[in-house]
């Protein structure tokens, strides 16, 4: 796959290589009047997303709205690097996300908890962006693009600053984070795999579940992953989400009494989660020696910690 792919007329995903791979994160942009751009990744993304917009004879000057589903810095860590370049761009969030944009000093030191000696690599610069520059997005409001338009849902679950839109172009539903991590790798296998994406600290799998019920009800036709692309089978990855969280957190609760140290407890869960997910795949045929194996560990760690994080809030 090329760096941009055309999913409808108007509309391109972008792969803008989170981590510096290939297929694990994805930008979207919707050519319209209103010229938008859907998550921007963070900061080492922004090359891609602008040789994205090159091909696509796009300029940054083009475009007027530039949306995140959530916060977190893999979906809009470069936000304010990026609108850097975008003079006439406003930016949309989720009201509960407004004031990490202006004042992102807590959502760095939240990330370097997490990643560590690796921060700087995977997303510095963390820029402020202008507030007068920010419109906040409220639960089932509508933005106009010109021909089309894009419904706001507030959809908690892997975060409280979380929004999904139903474009009404295609009646597909951008979800981030909600319906978890898909792996394009298998695409042409016998089986898909999509698992919930439990990143610390405000993961909740009741209010994750309220926001796919809510999905179900919109009734969308395909959905658009943050991790990664699109996807035209929406009960499908409803039902991963649902099939995995309940053995996710099983595993969580082994590993709060295998260990008192957390850093032992990830390191536990880590290692269950792997061997869970590695176990159904290979019980479906997927060998030891396919691509996913390799990309399944950069989640796994990551949602050890957010399981951990909310068993521990839930006195599990």
């Amino acid at each position: 796959m090329g760096r941009v792919q055309q999913l409808a007329p108007n509309f391109y995903c972008i792969d803008t290589h989170d981590l510096n791979r290939e297929q694990r994160t994805s930008s979207y942009l919707l050519i319209d009047e209103k010229i938008t751009l859907i998550e921007t990744s963070a900061s080492p993304s922004m090359p891609y997303i602008v040789e994205g917009l090159d091909e696509l004879h796009i300029s940054l000057e083009d475009i007027h709205y530039v949306i995140v589903t959530h916060i977190h810095l893999d979906h809009a860590g470069g936000a304010g690097l990026f609108l850097q370049s975008c003079p006439n761009a406003t930016f949309v969030v989720h009201p509960r996300g407004v004031s990490h944009m202006v004042d992102p000093t807590r959502l760095i030191a939240s990330a370097k908890s997490v990643y560590g000696a690796e921060f700087d690599c995977l997303f510095d610069p963390i820029l402020p962006i202008d507030v007068e520059r920010i419109i906040e997005i409220g639960h089932e409001e509508v933005l106009s693009l010109g021909q089309h338009q894009l419904t706001f849902y507030h959809t908690e679950g892997h975060a409280k600053h979380h929004v999904s839109m139903l474009y009404s172009a295609t009646n597909g539903l951008f979800v981030g984070d909600t319906t978890g991590v898909r792996y394009p790798e298998m695409e042409g296998e016998s089986i898909d795999l999509i698992i919930p994406s439990t990143s610390p600290n405000q993961y909740d799998p009741d209010t994750m579940e309220q926001s796919i019920q809510l999905y179900e009800k919109l009734n969308a036709t395909e959905l658009y992953f943050g991790h990664f692309g699109a996807y035209k089978n929406p009960a499908e990855a409803y039902k991963q989400v649902r099939y995995w969280t309940p053995l996710f957190l099983a595993e969580g609760k082994k590993a709060l009494t295998a260990s008192s140290d957390f850093k032992e407890q990830v390191q536990f869960l880590d290692g269950r989660l792997k061997t869970l997910l590695y176990n159904y795949l290979q019980e479906n045929g997927i060998a030891e020696n396919h691509p996913v194996y390799q990309t399944i560990p950069f989640d796994t760690v990551v949602s050890a910690m957010g399981i951990l994080d909310y068993l521990e809030k839930n006195d599990a």
